[in-house]
């Protein structure tokens, strides 16, 4: 728990620093790079992926909203809706803050393909626990995935297979948030990190 403080505090202090340099808050540019990625939202889902509630979510839309940053849209699925998407100069400003602090690059980068396979392992157990718990939405990660097949290769380097580009993969390639995840309903994510988490044979 220390060292998750640790990196923590990296985190929280590069987004201080962002937040000086771009005139966003946290939350702020925490929202616009969901939208940026995701693409057009409501509010409700947007509170929800990165857990805060609806009224800071609605203040922080509606303060980016003022900057020229992101627009509203009618839901074409619900004439009453809305859903939000960024502007032109909100895309271009959610890449240019995309980008990791150097220090946390460096720190990765100082760790072994072993290392990164273990720890990349670890993180998605650690977020599937966290998910389970409630504590945080259900990430796009390969774990929550329809496509995903746990540790049904017999080849230690690439137990899992993903039936989206049927191919398989070792940890190292595992993904904490995929472009082309397919949420698995609840009896197949139990299925699914129940063969996930279960030490794999190997012959």
């Amino acid at each position: 728990m220390t060292g998750l403080s640790r990196i923590g505090m990296l985190l929280r202090s590069e987004g201080w620093r962002q937040a000086e340099t771009t005139g966003l808050t946290p939350t702020q540019s925490q929202i616009l790079a969901y939208l940026a990625a995701r693409g057009p939202a409501r509010i409700g889902a947007i509170a929800t992926e990165i857990a805060v509630t609806q009224p800071t979510a609605s203040d922080a839309v509606a303060a980016l909203v003022r900057k020229g940053y992101v627009e509203k849209l009618r839901d074409p699925e619900d004439a009453r809706a809305v859903r939000l998407q960024p502007t032109d100069a909100g895309k271009r400003l959610a890449n240019e803050t995309a980008v990791w602090p150097d220090a946390l690059l460096g720190a990765v980068d100082a760790l072994d393909d072993g290392d990164r396979a273990g720890f990349l392992k670890a993180l998605t157990k650690m977020i599937g626990a966290l998910q389970a718990r409630g504590a945080i939405p259900v990430q796009r990660m390969c774990v929550t995935c329809a496509h995903f097949r746990p540790n049904v290769h017999s080849d230690a380097a690439a137990p899992h297979h993903c039936a989206f580009v049927d191919a398989a993969f070792g940890d190292a390639s595992l993904r904490l948030d995929c472009g082309d995840h397919v949420e698995a309903d609840a009896a197949a994510r139990l299925e699914s990190w129940t063969c996930f988490t279960r030490e794999p044979v190997h012959m």
